[in-house]
């Protein structure tokens, strides 16, 4: 019996696709600003998120992607304000997001805490056809917004001063950075979980930066390791009985492994 058979195989192979996509997509941006940890921050915040919906009966996914973009805004603006510096701000989010999240989830009752696990490592079986719904339209409307602002993300996360000298709404833009890595980790929570999503924004881009020397080329290698370690992960996970989210992770890793070796013969040849 093929994997496409089950209905819930092939919910998840398509999620798979689209965090695989959009996460590092978004990634490029936050690797060039250097705010790797950005998304595990986001992640917490997402907790809380899924904490709420468990307490108050309503879908975990929208539920997450409100509380995760206020999250994002909220960030930003403590990053222009405040005299903490970025590493500080981002330490407060994970700690405020990790506790807001086991208080909610343990108040809304034993049910709800026996469910957190799916939220914080991922879970093929549980993506519904409610879930793909906001999934996709949450990632269709992300990669809008990259086709229109792509070119002053990119500016911002090169080099902010310079994009203002060019009339570049630099804190506009952060904030949009900061909103997307948001919504892409609410994206990926279903599939790789909360608490590993950030690896498959970060990675594969890490892996693509060995090989590639231009922002558009690491972007795009990038996204064809996203995709092929978040299909693979998946349909790996089925096949062994495993965690979707642990195997795709891994198999970024081996991927950023293979990169760190093809780079080192292209030296030792050019």
């Amino acid at each position: 019996m093929s994997l496409l058979d089950f209905d819930f195989m092939r919910r998840a192979l398509l999620a798979a696709v689209v965090v695989g996509m959009v996460a590092p997509a978004i990634g490029v941006f936050l690797v060039q600003r250097r705010l790797a940890l950005l998304g595990d921050g986001m992640g917490h915040v997402a907790l809380t998120g899924v904490g709420l919906a468990f307490l108050t009966g309503s879908a975990p996914v929208p539920t997450a992607l409100v509380v995760v973009v206020a999250g994002a805004i909220g960030i930003e603006v403590l990053r222009i304000r405040s005299r903490s510096a970025g590493d500080v701000i981002l330490a407060l989010v994970f700690y405020g997001g990790i506790a807001g999240g086991v208080l909610l989830t343990y108040l809304a009752g034993n049910r709800a805490a026996s469910s957190l696990n799916q939220y914080l490592f991922g879970a093929i079986t549980t993506v519904s056809s409610q879930d793909l719904v906001w999934l996709v339209g949450a990632s269709l409307a992300l990669l809008v917004i990259l086709a229109v602002f792509g070119r002053e993300m990119f500016a911002v996360s090169f080099d902010p001063e310079v994009a203002r000298t060019q009339g570049i709404r630099t804190g506009f833009i952060g904030v949009m950075i900061t909103i997307l890595a948001a919504v892409a980790v609410v994206i990926g929570m279903r599939t790789v979980g909360l608490l590993l999503v950030s690896a498959v924004m970060i990675v594969p881009i890490a892996a693509a930066q060995q090989v590639t020397r231009s922002f558009r080329g690491t972007a795009g290698v990038g996204i064809l390791v996203g995709l092929f370690s978040a299909v693979g992960g998946v349909i790996t996970s089925f096949y062994l009985d495993v965690p979707s989210g642990a195997t795709i992770v891994l198999i970024t890793l081996a991927c950023f492994v293979a990169a760190l070796g093809l780079a080192a013969v292209i030296r030792r040849t050019a």
